[in-house]
């Protein structure tokens, strides 16, 4: 892929991140439960990591690939605390368990929790790669 390709589709999927905690948060303020706001906000996340693993050239086919590229390549290798991997892995949990497994919603403060940690997730990644961009180093990635 050319780099202005890559460039491109790391633009969208961060665009889709945005979109998405957008999205979590008019839910969360507008909708009596809970679950579009812990889906979209989960979603916020691992379009970010989409974005992070199209930067280098690893694009997984599940979300579970995604989650341990993630840990494999950014948060061991010390690019990104364990913190946002925990806050990743809750909200999969969560938007799981939400999604499929349960009839009750997630609980308002847990849900808030989750969005809370979504926007901080996508705010240090676009972070680090605005710093890729402006010409800012980075630890080896593979």
């Amino acid at each position: 892929m050319k780099d202005n390709d890559q460039q491109v589709l790391i633009q969208s999927r961060m665009e889709q991140a945005r979109a998405a905690l957008e999205e979590a948060d008019i839910l969360f303020s507008l909708s009596k439960t809970t679950f579009g706001a812990v889906n979209r906000a989960y979603y916020a996340m691992f379009y970010a990591v989409l974005a992070l693993l199209q930067q280098i050239g690893k694009i997984p086919r599940k979300h579970s690939g995604a989650l341990a590229l993630f840990d494999s390549e950014f948060v061991k290798k010390g690019v990104f605390p364990k913190e946002l991997s925990r806050h990743l892995h809750n909200a999969f949990k969560s938007r799981q368990v939400s999604d499929y497994q349960s009839v009750e919603p997630i609980c308002r403060e847990d849900a808030e929790e989750i969005l809370k940690n979504a926007q901080f997730f996508v705010r240090t990644v676009e972070e680090y790669l605005k710093g890729l961009a402006n010409g800012g180093e980075t630890k080896e990635t593979g």
